[in-house]
């Protein structure tokens, strides 16, 4: 699964699109990895941003689950903006809400980790 990024300030928005489901679970996680890494190593925080996630298996939530679990473990932070519907009422569902802080845009997200950041994102 292709995993677009982009650094704003000191946070990175990680972009997955499509599915995520048990068919690229493993190639999601992969493609997070280094990332994940980059973010325990510099301390910065991750946005995913899920305006191009169509659907999320119960696989795929546990992808999510495993990255949040690692992030949090090596002192970093996951949050999660732009959901699609159908992604937002799987997550609310799963009471996934409740695990992750989620905004309604990739700013309002960038806003509440890093003023710095939020600014980048406005400058384009």
């Amino acid at each position: 699964m292709p995993l677009a990024h982009r650094l704003y300030g000191n946070t990175l928005v990680l972009a997955p699109s499509g599915r995520l489901d048990h068919d690229n679970c493993e190639a999601f996680r992969e493609e997070m990895a280094p990332h994940l890494e980059r973010s325990a190593r510099e301390g910065t925080p991750i946005v995913l941003d899920l305006s191009g996630l169509e659907y999320v298996s119960s696989a795929g939530l546990r992808c999510f689950m495993l990255a949040a679990k690692q992030a949090k473990a090596q002192n970093s932070r996951i949050v999660i903006a732009s959901m699609q519907p159908v992604v937002g009422e799987i997550f609310q569902i799963a009471r996934f809400n409740l695990v992750f802080e989620a905004y309604p845009k990739v700013r309002d997200a960038l806003a509440a980790l890093s003023p710095a950041a939020a600014a980048a994102f406005d400058q384009g």
